[in-house]
């Protein structure tokens, strides 16, 4: 099993209550139920206020480095990455487990 870790920072001065921002919160929220490949997903908002902190995770799972491939390549997980871009910045780290 592979770990797929995102951490998204807001641009500066954007805030989560914005349109664009609660769309592309969506646009991933429904990744779990549209990507096959996807063995766990969650996502959402950090709970902290520590300088250092990101502003939103996503904590997934899939089967092996081709699952990994077909996921990053999803025409849905494209879309989300799409918005997303748009006014954030983020790490990832995949590692096996």
């Amino acid at each position: 099993m592979i770990r797929h870790l995102v951490l998204f920072k807001l641009n500066e001065g954007v805030e989560r209550d914005e349109p664009r921002v609660a769309e592309g919160v969506a646009a991933f929220r429904a990744l779990g139920g549209q990507i096959p490949e996807l063995q766990f997903w969650e996502c959402e908002w950090n709970i902290t206020d520590r300088p250092i902190a990101y502003d939103f995770a996503i904590n997934s799972a899939v089967e092996d480095t081709d699952a990994l491939k077909r996921y990053i390549e999803h025409p849905a997980h494209q879309a989300g990455v799409a918005l997303w871009r748009e006014f954030a910045t983020w790490v990832i780290a995949d590692y096996e487990f």
